[in-house]
């Protein structure tokens, strides 16, 4: 059952496109001068635009249809601790996001990676471009998306809060049966297009060591993480981490935060210094909006695309605001395979200025790790409800149920 489930799923789907786009990109390149090798160019070029302008459309319609009804809901239910808990939750996403950077800086320019921009094959021309341009550009679709949320919750307009959830519904339709669905076949024509121009032949174990950084980076914002919490609660973290094995296995192997908050809350639960309110309160709140792991993957694999295509990390300005974004970017995310990254990709193109070929490479290598991003996030909400049992006490707010 399990196996059957796994072939079903993205990343399975994702592994056969990006096999399969390299092995004939490469079987490209060897008949290079054969007139199948320029017609199959023509059609993979062409093909692989035409989905990418698809892409780039839903972009805004994504921004508006998750950051939006995320700021009505939390507004509709605010409260004190709610303030506390999307304040920690940001600020958490925030610094793996600012961490990641400044390892980005450290050790991408030791890990020997060339720029792919000098002695790479060409690929012919698109044989037709049919230009499909965004309703509006991304900053403005994310302004929209604040004011409106915002304007929502303090005027308490129950019908815009409603037409906006419906939004989210159908932008979470078009994710699911349209950009999840052509996604496989958009990255192995890009993975083709990049095994024919050499790209991915020359990079692959940068690739493999990039993966393994990030992994090590998921344990050190963790013990960081915690390190916090338990200072500020006067508790030691220890007592609450190591009830989290569980949790972190499942959600590696379920790759979904809301497959895994059942486990979550009984490991929570076994906490001793983690209040019972607290618990029912933040761990499925946090489940939702807490992404550090995600974003801390993000971060550093954006800035490794860069090197390798653009031959240069972004500026640090540009990383400080492509950061401070992200935050906002993953409180809503979509719950689907990847989301934290197809929720930002605006940030991606419009920030980062990322094309097609990076946007493919950052959407392939993030949904492959996204089930450690995911282990890192839920893990991640054990710290948080910590922090929040702390404020609480020292604010002397007395325990309660409260049914989530």
């Amino acid at each position: 059952m399990k196996k059957s489930k796994f072939l079903y799923s993205l990343p399975f789907k994702l592994l056969v496109s990006v096999a399969l786009g390299m092995g004939f990109g490469l079987l490209l390149n060897f008949n290079s001068e054969s007139a199948f090798t320029t017609a199959a160019l023509n059609v993979i070029v062409t093909l692989k635009y035409i989905l990418g302008q698809l892409i780039n459309f839903c972009v805004p319609l994504i921004i508006i249809g998750f950051i939006a009804p995320s700021i009505t809901q939390l507004g509709n239910n605010a409260s004190r601790m709610l303030g506390i808990a999307v304040f920690i939750a940001y600020f958490s996403s925030l610094g793996a996001a600012l961490f990641s950077t400044a390892a980005g800086y450290l050790l991408i320019p030791h890990l020997s990676i060339r720029s792919s921009a000098d002695s790479l094959r060409s690929l012919p021309d698109v044989i037709f471009q049919l230009s499909i341009p965004q309703i509006m550009p991304v900053m403005s679709a994310l302004v929209l998306a604040v004011m409106l949320g915002l304007a929502s919750a303090w005027t308490k307009a129950q019908l815009m809060t409603s037409l906006l959830k419906e939004f989210q519904n159908i932008v979470l339709s078009l994710v699911s049966r349209i950009l999840i669905p052509i996604l496989p076949l958009f990255i192995g024509l890009t993975f083709c297009s990049l095994a024919y121009e050499g790209t991915i032949t020359r990079q692959l174990p940068v690739f493999l060591k990039v993966i393994v950084i990030v992994l090590l980076g998921h344990f050190i914002w963790l013990f960081l993480l915690y390190t916090a919490a338990g200072i500020y609660a006067r508790e030691n973290p220890l007592k609450v981490i190591r009830h989290y094995g569980p949790a972190y296995l499942t959600a590696i192997g379920t790759m979904s935060s809301a497959a895994t908050l059942a486990v979550a809350l009984q490991c929570a639960g076994k906490a001793k210094p983690l209040r019972k309110d607290m618990i029912q309160f933040g761990i499925p709140l946090f489940a939702n909006i807490h992404l550090c792991g995600s974003v801390l993957t993000e971060v550093f694999f954006c800035m490794t695309i860069s090197k390798i295509l653009y031959g240069a990390v972004p500026a640090p300005g540009t990383m400080a605001l492509f950061c401070i974004l992200l935050g906002v970017f993953a409180i809503g995310a979509p719950g689907v395979p990847g989301g934290t990254v197809m929720a930002s990709l605006g940030l991606l193109t419009g920030i980062l200025k990322f094309g097609d070929y990076a946007t493919a490479l950052m959407l392939t290598i993030f949904a492959l790790q996204d089930s450690f991003g995911t282990a890192c996030n839920i893990t991640g909400d054990g710290a948080l409800t910590l922090i929040l049992t702390g404020y609480a006490k020292k604010h002397h707010i007395e325990e309660q149920h409260i049914s989530i």
